[in-house]
């Protein structure tokens, strides 16, 4: 099972349905699961550092890699430019790293678009309701800006019927397990397990 390659894992949301959270605690569950760390233009919130959130680079740096290509995909979201390493991408998934990449609906149609092979999940909030009030929770946004991230939201949420997962995170600890789930179903995928003991066995 060494040869094993990567399996990559897009995974998107609105603001506000918990993504993030559900990422952390993949990770914590699965010992071969990285997650991608994208590079932005927004400055860092509360405890977050470069390298570990966030790649935190200026505008001028991040359109200077779009310009050679270094993205994979990327979109500019609430003012602020977002994008993924292709290279990361690449390099993970030959040594046999699965990889959360955690963006939004803009990236993923990109990677989708472009025929990058990945498993596209989206985090749905239980409702409006609870997305707004996970929000003002959060006591970082003006009641402007979160009447945006609301606005964004209804955009978001009527993609998600192209993803091949979606998740409601209502109750943290079901939607993680939902997630468990998910994961554990694609790496017994015919095509994955096939390719992964092509060495060893000839599976018709």
């Amino acid at each position: 099972m060494s040869s094993r390659k990567g399996i990559l894992y897009v995974i998107s949301a609105p603001s506000g349905a918990g993504k993030s959270t559900v990422c952390r605690e993949l990770l914590d569950i699965f010992p071969l699961m990285r997650h991608s760390v994208s590079s932005t233009t927004r400055a860092p919130r509360g405890e977050e550092l470069d390298g570990r959130e966030y790649h935190f680079i200026s505008r001028e740096d991040f359109l200077a890699k779009v310009a050679v290509g270094e993205f994979a995909e990327w979109a500019e979201v609430h003012g602020n430019l977002y994008g993924t390493s292709l290279e990361t991408i690449r390099k993970s998934l030959a040594d046999g790293i699965d990889l959360i990449l955690d963006i939004d609906c803009q990236g993923a149609a990109q990677l989708k678009k472009k025929g990058v092979d990945g498993v596209n999940i989206f985090i749905m909030p239980p409702s409006y309701e609870v997305l707004r009030t996970r929000l003002v929770g959060r006591g970082s946004d003006s009641s402007e800006v979160i009447e945006r991230r609301l606005l964004a939201a209804e955009a978001e949420i009527g993609q998600a019927g192209w993803y091949d997962y979606i998740v409601v995170n209502d109750i943290l600890e079901s939607a993680v397990e939902s997630l468990k789930s998910i994961v554990i179903a694609v790496r017994h995928r015919t095509n994955f397990v096939r390719e992964t003991l092509a060495k060893e066995f000839n599976i018709g």
